[in-house]
């Protein structure tokens, strides 16, 4: 009974070993998996970009965290997650944190993103200034025009701040919501208010948003005299976006932090690749560089 007893624990050990382990995904440049942040108004070219990833690397997983800049910018700076999509670049300051943890940032832009101005479609005052919309931002204006912004910390709100070299927005004038949907939304049903919001989120397919943004149009910018654009109102459509002649215009840049050679690494060169650029392209946004197309000509003669 003894050696029965042996031969029984033996054969469960044996099976024990030879139990098929778990496949582990190999950590490279197209494989493993990645966390990364990204600045809500990119969140639909990002999503493009990686269903396309995956569907040449099936091996690839993502997973992506949208906010608004102020609130994934901690997340960053912890250390907690290394990728982020952001419309700037790492403050000095940011910078020397990862370099204190021997992990040197690499930053590349991938896109041109513009900040449209929606006004209602039945707007006949379809145009306005630079100069104007600074005023605005100031308080100082007497148009009765109103800018009515996604929420109090997004990147967009930031962008403006900056270029009116405010630090604090007026009493009247300018209002912060919740999100881009909740502007398109308040301008189609309200008169005399400009929303802000940029062209990635308005041309991203939303069938939710298809009415709303149907009552909606985008207004012509003349930049500040003396800058590109001043001789005309411009549209933040593709070709000003791409010439660099529609004023409102920022970068979007991937930041990555991973301080390896990982799957982090692979999808930013992807971005900056042929297939990721063309990608950019089809979105409607603006290039970091425009591809150029080869032809063969063969004589049919």
């Amino acid at each position: 009974m003894k050696n029965l007893g042996f031969v029984f624990i033996f054969f469960v050990l044996f099976s024990c070993k030879n139990k098929k382990q778990p496949d582990v995904v190999e950590q490279t440049r197209t494989s493993g998996t990645v966390k990364i942040l990204v600045d809500e108004s990119f969140s639909s070219i990002i999503a493009d970009q990686i269903e396309v990833f995956k569907s040449d690397y099936k091996n690839a997983e993502f997973t992506t965290i949208a906010g608004n800049e102020n609130k994934i910018m901690p997340a960053f700076l912890n250390d907690s997650i290394r990728v982020m999509v952001s419309s700037r670049m790492l403050t000095p300051e940011e910078d020397k944190i990862y370099r204190s943890r021997s992990i040197v940032p690499k930053t590349s832009r991938f896109a041109i993103d513009g900040i449209s101005l929606l006004t209602q479609k039945n707007d006949l005052d379809s145009n306005i200034t630079v100069d104007e919309v600074i005023q605005i931002l100031k308080g100082t204006s007497t148009s009765g025009k109103q800018l009515v912004f996604d929420n109090a910390y997004s990147s967009t709100l930031r962008y403006f701040k900056e270029l009116a070299q405010i630090t604090e927005l007026p009493k009247k004038g300018v209002y912060t919501l919740q999100s881009n949907n909740d502007v398109i939304k308040y301008v189609s049903e309200n008169k005399n208010f400009i929303g802000v919001v940029g062209v990635n989120w308005l041309l991203s397919n939303n069938s939710n948003m298809t009415s709303y943004i149907a009552r909606v149009k985008m207004m012509g910018v003349k930049n500040i005299k003396g800058k590109k654009g001043d001789n005309a109102y411009y549209r933040p459509e593709q070709a000003n976006l791409i010439s660099g002649i529609y004023p409102f215009l920022r970068n979007v840049y991937i930041i990555n932090c991973e301080g390896r050679d990982g799957l982090g690494t692979g999808f930013a060169n992807w971005l900056m690749s042929p297939r990721g650029q063309l990608i950019v392209l089809r979105s409607g946004l603006g290039p970091h560089k425009m591809m150029s197309r080869d032809f063969n000509l063969k004589n049919t003669n």
